[in-house]
């Protein structure tokens, strides 16, 4: 008799699994790869699922990256570092905070862009958004910055500003072509940032360096 699935008792068991250490069949394999088993990086199926992602993978692939180079594009090498550092904490979870939405990464980035536009003309105001999840994320943001300030970050009012109306906009606009809904955008970071080894946190205090938060083109 054909051994069975241990994970969903239905199918046969036709794969070897270093993960689980028994043989799953193919469709838990597959569809539960990286997400309920966690796989060794030297399982054979996990890299020829990696070098060659199904179609629907690629398309999603090809679209992220898409966005992602409209989203730099034009750009100074600072102002994407800051975009990279910026989004570095968007994607960071939130527990003791309620859920983000797209919307809320929008209106925070729409009012410290207004600040920093204020203060690069010599004008100290400080525009709050209206909402508080908003105003706590906008809060966080901006803590984030005048840190790495701190620690001899040079960035400057005009190139924040820059930066923040391209989160503003990409925020705005995800949803139109990522899937994801109203956390199309953040969804988004998700999938293109890569964590190098630290533990995510709500405000990282140390400046970006070789082991801050990456933007990995998809498909790259």
């Amino acid at each position: 008799m054909k051994p069975t699935c241990p994970l969903c008792a239905r199918r046969r068991a036709s794969r070897a699994c270093p993960a689980t250490g028994s043989r799953i069949c193919a469709v838990c394999c597959g569809t539960k790869r990286l997400v309920e088993i966690d796989c060794p990086p030297d399982c054979g199926y996990l890299r020829a699922s990696q070098a060659h992602p199904p179609a629907v993978v690629q398309r999603q692939q090809e679209r992220d990256m898409l966005f992602v180079f409209q989203m730099v594009q034009g750009l100074t090498d600072r102002q994407q570092e800051m975009l990279v550092l910026v989004q570095g904490c968007l994607r960071t979870e939130r527990p003791d905070a309620a859920a983000l939405v797209d919307a809320d990464v929008a209106r925070a980035a729409r009012a410290l862009a207004e600040t920093y536009e204020t203060a690069s003309r010599g004008i100290i105001y400080e525009h709050v958004a209206a909402l508080p999840a908003s105003a706590r994320l906008g809060a966080d943001i901006k803590a984030l910055v005048e840190r790495a300030r701190g620690q001899g970050a040079a960035l400057r009012d005009a190139d924040l500003a820059v930066m923040l109306r391209r989160v503003e906009r990409a925020a705005d606009t995800a949803a139109k072509v990522l899937p994801g809904g109203d956390t199309a955008y953040l969804e988004l970071l998700k999938r293109v940032f890569r964590d190098t080894g630290r533990a995510d946190r709500s405000a990282p205090d140390e400046q970006p360096g070789n082991d801050a938060p990456r933007l990995i083109i998809p498909g790259g």
